[in-house]
């Protein structure tokens, strides 16, 4: 039965980032004309507060606050892949966004596949870098709804039926109207709350389990009791041997991967500077603290034997925070978890509607659009995604976007070469890039399909069982086949495209061609 404190708490929260929203413009206004810069990238304005609050935003979504300790309390050890992956991106990001937001910067360039358009002189290879972003970002939308529902269902604030939907709808229609009017200005306000609720509700929640179980080492022995009651030989909180291989190359396929997904580029497009984005890699791990208490309330799940429905292990901190905490306070952490689904919702259906705008619909539809079509085509196709994500979750299992969006991990490691090696050389050929990313694509879509939707494939090694991530396996088939490709590509002398990029002198390596009067 639903509590009146916990609803109003969830309210409370929830409207609050709303109103927030509202003040979106005032988010360094500028009295220039809109542009689709403008609209998607805040005019490349945020400073490093801003900017921390919402890279990190954006890149620990509310799905993964549930989906890391459902893991946990399903299988132990393994889910703590998102850890190491976490911090892995750091130093990642930290060498990466900063050159490649100099490049953007420099030439107006909007998204990656701008980018990759300008750096190898090739629209059929823009045009699938950036289709493979949209791609993969879809059901990664749709899988924010499915956490908000989560959260809802289990606090009992999600009415079976019409209501239920209805409730959906108009949480969602707040933020597709803020977003539609403010651009990325609306998710960079909202972010601050999130972070606020975010790291004040972890605490709350985690002193509240310590207190009830009387310490750490309670807790964990607890946990270990009810895990091996289960009987299954992988469900362990210690990682054995045989899943040592899956758990490393889990985790740095992940990092790779999570660098390339256009809402997480079109935050950090939205700095003011590249020194702004190092400052904010440098303090990105404090995120990764947070996730790291919200795997521990997964196994607080497991040692206080909250039963979940099948295939439901995303809502085990729900059901725990609805045991553990008084009405008040567990509505407020409610509150904080749909509230981080908006940020990301919100940043992943601009970034969508941005690549299709500039790589698909300019390049292909409407070459003269002037800037104020750009924004306004943007701003509809921003709506029709979250309508679209909606309708998706509404219509199909939710096991369906799940699987999707493990595809969609294994899909945009495929773009690596075209973009994080093109930030370096233009050694590689860009139809060699094109062949490459295709059999990578085809090989892990097949291998992920063929294992039932499980991301780690078995590998026979000299007697060995290895377990290794399937994006990664796929990236390493499709960089084989590119650097064959290009070498064969340049005996024949195929032309390149033309370079029109200017990279920033540091860490360049440069390779020019006797056929090739580009620059790098």
């Amino acid at each position: 039965m639903t509590d009146g404190a916990m609803t109003a708490a969830c309210l409370l929260v929830v409207g609050g980032a709303s109103l927030l929203a509202v003040t979106a413009p005032r988010l360094r206004r500028s009295d220039d004309l809109p542009t689709l810069e403008n609209w998607a990238l805040a005019d490349r304005r945020l400073g490093p507060i801003w900017t921390w609050f919402l890279l990190g935003g954006t890149i620990f979504t509310a799905y993964t606050f549930t989906a890391v300790p459902g893991m946990v309390y399903g299988g132990g050890a393994t889910a703590f892949f998102a850890l190491p992956y976490t911090v892995i991106v750091c130093p990642l990001a930290f060498v990466l966004l900063p050159r490649l937001w100099a490049v953007a910067r420099r030439h107006g360039y909007v998204t990656v596949a701008d980018f990759v358009r300008g750096r190898y002189g090739s629209p059929a290879l823009a045009l699938v870098v950036a289709l493979t972003g949209i791609l993969a970002t879809m059901p990664y939308l749709a899988l924010q709804v499915l956490g908000i529902r989560a959260v809802l269902a289990a606090a009992g604030l999600h009415p079976r039926g019409a209501a239920g939907d209805l409730a959906m709808v108009a949480l969602f229609a707040g933020l597709a109207v803020a977003t539609y009017r403010h651009g990325l200005r609306a998710p960079t306000v909202i972010s601050a709350m999130k972070g606020v609720a975010i790291f004040g509700s972890v605490l709350v929640a985690i002193a509240f389990v310590l207190a009830r179980l009387g310490g750490p080492g309670r807790l964990f022995d607890a946990a270990d009791r009810r895990l091996a009651e289960r009987g299954s030989p992988d469900a362990s909180l210690i990682l054995g041997p045989h899943q040592q291989g899956g758990f490393a190359t889990l985790a740095l396929g992940s990092a790779l991967a999570l660098l390339l997904y256009p809402h997480v580029l079109t935050a950090g497009f939205a700095a003011s500077s590249s020194d702004t984005l190092r400052r904010v890699c440098v303090a990105l791990p404090a995120w990764t603290a947070v996730l790291g208490l919200f795997g521990v309330l997964g196994i607080a799940a497991l040692a206080m034997d909250i039963d979940v429905p099948t295939g439901g292990a995303e809502t085990a901190v729900p059901l725990l925070v609805d045991r553990l905490l008084p009405a008040f306070p567990a509505g407020l952490v409610f509150g904080a978890i749909i509230v981080g689904a908006l940020v990301p919702a919100a940043v992943m259906s601009i970034a969508a509607a941005t690549s299709f705008v500039r790589n698909v619909y300019v390049e292909y539809f409407h070459p003269t659009a002037t800037p104020k079509r750009q924004m306004r085509v943007a701003r509809l196709v921003s709506l029709t995604a979250k309508v679209g994500a909606v309708a998706f979750v509404f219509g199909l299992r939710d096991q369906a976007a799940i699987n999707l969006q493990l595809l969609g991990g294994v899909w945009i490691l495929q773009i690596f070469p075209a973009v994080v090696v093109g930030l370096f050389t233009r050694r590689l050929h860009h139809r060699a890039l094109l062949a490459g990313w295709a059999v990578g694509m085809a090989a892990g879509t097949a291998t992920v399909v063929r294992e039932g939707f499980v991301p780690l494939v078995r590998f026979d090694l000299g007697g060995h069982d290895v377990q290794v991530y399937a994006g990664l396996a796929a990236l390493v088939l499709n960089l084989v086949l590119t650097l064959i490709l290009t070498e064969v590509f340049d005996r024949i002398d195929a032309p390149r495209g033309a370079d029109t990029t200017t990279l920033p002198p540091r860490l360049n390596v440069r390779h020019t061609p006797g056929k090739d009067a580009t620059h790098s």
